[in-house]
């Protein structure tokens, strides 16, 4: 879990375009009004580690000195890595065979610029996630347009979505480039995707496209997560699966302000009011916040009191190649239906 405060566009991911700068923030809506919910808490389950293993699609390469060695289908990627607090593994020379290595600003909100050592590299190039293809990206934001971490999540997903042998509504807020949608939307669900930024609805899109996945059902909606959920919410519309994985701090099209630990505790209110009456799970992922998994643990666990089911919580992380060393991305809370 990255601990150090930022500033971050819509998604937790400072993709430039994430944030739109130009309208003039709208004058702060009234704060839904909460209270505890009777009834026993779920069922816990923690600390649970999610990890991601190397594979052909991604790899965890090397790691330390602050940065981390990544191989993202064809190239091989150096990036900066605060939490890699240890030693590189491998030699010198190994890191030295880097297709793009980010420079620049070493902060997730600061800007910086990709380096080319072997020869320019072009915006995108093609990726795959078990079987999924899509497209990786270089930003100035050093991202790259997918978290591997988050297969963990993509995999429990898809595995409610199969077993429920029914239809299956899921709604992705802060959804980003649209990995979760389309593995959703393959497993057999209707997808809504929502995110506040106009680029990475298009690039979602046009990840819907490489995938071959035109014919699936994913509305893909470019608005603030907060209004989208409050509007579903006054028109009945219900989802059985919820992703949502907010920014520590955002800012909506239109110049919505997020602020997480003032707001998240509201959208996840609003969260279980959207819920269908057989519902199969909601899914919380936090990056970049002063604050253990315990935290939104016991946020999820009040939430959904009286719900039954459990609420699972812990850490993602990956699994480096070099010497089996993990490497701590982020914060969750998930629960899950009996």
């Amino acid at each position: 879990m990255r601990r150090q405060p930022e500033a971050r566009p819509d998604k937790a991911r400072p993709e430039g375009a994430r944030l739109d700068q130009t309208p003039a923030a709208e004058p702060p809506p009234a704060r839904r009004q909460l209270r505890r919910r009777d009834g026993d808490l779920p069922a816990e389950r923690l600390p649970l580690i999610l990890e991601v293993a190397p594979n052909d699609d991604y790899a965890l390469i090397d790691s330390g000195a602050g940065r981390k060695l990544e191989q993202y289908g064809p190239y091989r990627i150096v990036r900066p890595e605060g939490q890699a607090i240890w030693q590189p593994a491998l030699a010198e020379r190994e890191w030295a065979k880097a297709d793009a290595i980010f420079t620049g600003d070493t902060d997730e909100e600061g800007m910086g610029r990709w380096r080319f050592p072997r020869a320019p590299l072009g915006e995108t190039w093609p990726m795959r996630h078990d079987g999924i293809d899509y497209l990786g990206r270089f930003t100035s934001f050093r991202h790259v347009g997918v978290f591997p971490e988050q297969a963990s999540h993509w995999d429990h997903m898809a595995g409610l979505i199969e077993a429920a042998r029914r239809p299956v509504k899921v709604l992705n807020l802060f959804g980003y480039t649209g990995l979760a949608s389309l593995v959703a939307a393959r497993a057999g669900a209707e997808v809504t995707h929502v995110d506040a930024s106009k680029k990475a609805i298009g690039w979602a899109r046009e990840n819907q496209e490489t995938a071959r996945l035109s014919d699936r059902p994913i509305r893909w909606i470019c608005e603030d997560a907060m209004k989208f959920a409050e509007r579903e919410e006054r028109r009945g519309s219900r989802y059985d699966i919820i992703l949502f994985d907010p920014p520590a701090y955002g800012r909506g099209p239109k110049g919505e302000v997020w602020q997480l630990f003032e707001d998240l505790p509201a959208l996840a209110d609003i969260c279980r009011a959207i819920l269908t009456p057989r519902p199969l799970a909601v899914v919380l992922t936090a990056y970049s916040i002063r604050a253990s998994f315990f935290a939104i643990h016991g946020l999820m666990r009040d939430t959904f009191a009286g719900m039954g089911g459990r609420v699972e919580s812990g850490e993602l992380v990956i699994r480096e190649k070099s010497v089996g060393r993990a490497l701590s991305t982020s914060l969750f809370s998930r629960w899950v239906a009996g």
